[in-house]
């Protein structure tokens, strides 16, 4: 079986969308499947049109927007015809037994004329919706023309693939209420390698040092810096935390474009000293930042992209023995069992999140119990051999229907 996966972006860029795919690359090769990988325009780290990474090949297309693709919308059409052209081009050379998309509908839309085309059937996976994700980052008003319009294409696109995978229960609930038959739709949620995540004590580094963390306990986010995230609310918190546990620091690890508002708000809050930024780290240096963390704190905020969308950095947290705090949006619900793999908190509610954090350092007899419960639950359910296994019958069944 040799299926073709087109990408928004990939490794060597680094983000929780181009690590689930490079696990998910890597476990459907172990199950000895042959995967091929083509990215669209929007992966921007300069390659030429081929390139190897971690042991997977993978074409790339290059494209330059030019005057037109500055207007409104004609930048995503180009894009998508760019992508077209280069997936047809790589499908015509690998012959490949099944298209798999990955979100956003900008790969599926390609993906689908390019498998009508060819004869090849087409799953279109969803990791987030793109008329939420434009929400977000500014580019559309929720339920403005533009998101109605994106919205349209998503339905377009899940209605017209062979077949249709997501995340979790969130997104598998939104697709079926489009219309979209629960037959085509199979849950693939995020998982961890629990080989590389391994229960272990904090040990003493010169890092806690460097970072002025000796003898303290220590809260830490680790991801990007967006304002879904919740990390205005978190800092609030934690300036009402320090009032009775002086001897608290907050580590915030990654970078993003709330950056600076966070910096700024640091300052006003006079959390100077008991808040460290680190910036961004390298991947491989990622544990050892977990290591100096007591807590992980995860405050998203209530909307439509984090009550649909589970996230990965929750699992690997838990699947190091790390304590873990959440808001009560549903991604979080989907992972965390208030009490016994971690805690919720109301999400946007800043003295339920202070209230939460005093209760865990108040508690510290609860936490190897915590710790062991949250690894367990990672090791029965959320692995990506698990996880990944579940592509065979989707696959199966569409390498049968068409022959």
């Amino acid at each position: 079986m040799r299926i073709l996966h087109v990408l928004d972006h990939s490794i060597p860029l680094h983000s929780g969308y181009t690590f689930r795919t490079a696990a998910i690359l890597h476990q459907q090769r172990a199950l000895g499947w042959e995967t091929v990988h083509l990215t669209s325009p929007k992966h921007t780290a300069p390659s030429g049109p081929e390139e190897d990474i971690d042991g997977l090949h993978f074409y790339r297309t290059h494209w330059s927007p030019g005057v037109i693709g500055r207007l409104p919308l004609s930048r995503e059409l180009l894009l998508m015809l760019a992508t077209a052209r280069r997936l047809d081009e790589v499908a015509k050379q690998v012959k490949p037994t099944v298209l798999h998309a990955h979100s956003p509908v900008l790969n599926a839309l390609p993906a689908l004329w390019v498998g009508r085309r060819r004869g090849v059937p087409v799953v279109y996976e969803v990791r987030a919706f793109w008329e939420d994700a434009a929400v977000d980052h500014g580019v559309a008003r929720p339920w403005g023309v533009r998101y109605r319009a994106a919205r349209a294409l998503e339905t377009f696109a899940l209605m017209r693939a062979d077949a249709v995978a997501c995340i979790c229960e969130g997104l598998r609930c939104d697709i079926l209420r489009r219309g979209i038959p629960s037959h085509k739709i199979t849950v693939i949620p995020n998982g961890v390698d629990v080989q590389k995540f391994s229960l272990r004590d904090r040990p003493a580094s010169d890092l806690r040092k460097k970072l002025g963390l000796e003898g303290a306990t220590v809260l830490g986010f680790i991801g990007s810096f967006y304002a879904y995230e919740g990390l205005t609310l978190l800092l609030d918190a934690f300036a009402d935390v320090l009032a009775t546990k002086p001897d608290t620091r907050l580590l915030l690890v990654g970078g993003g474009p709330d950056e600076g508002r966070l910096r700024e708000r640091t300052e006003r809050l006079a959390l100077a000293g008991k808040v460290v930024f680190t910036g961004r780290v390298p991947h491989s240096e990622v544990d050892g930042y977990y290591d100096l963390m007591d807590v992980l704190v995860y405050p998203r905020l209530p909307m439509r992209l984090t009550d649909l969308v589970t996230p990965l950095k929750p699992l690997e947290a838990m699947a190091q023995g790390r304590l873990v705090i959440a808001s009560d949006v549903g991604g979080h619900r989907e992972l965390i069992r208030n009490w016994e793999t971690g805690i919720l908190f109301k999400a946007g509610n800043r003295e339920a999140l202070a209230g939460a954090v005093r209760e865990i350092l108040s508690g510290k007899e609860r936490w190897p119990s915590l710790r062991d419960s949250a690894r367990r639950f990672v090791e029965a359910e959320r692995t990506w051999p698990l996880s990944v296994s579940r592509y065979g019958p989707v696959y199966a069944r569409l390498t049968a229907a068409a022959g």
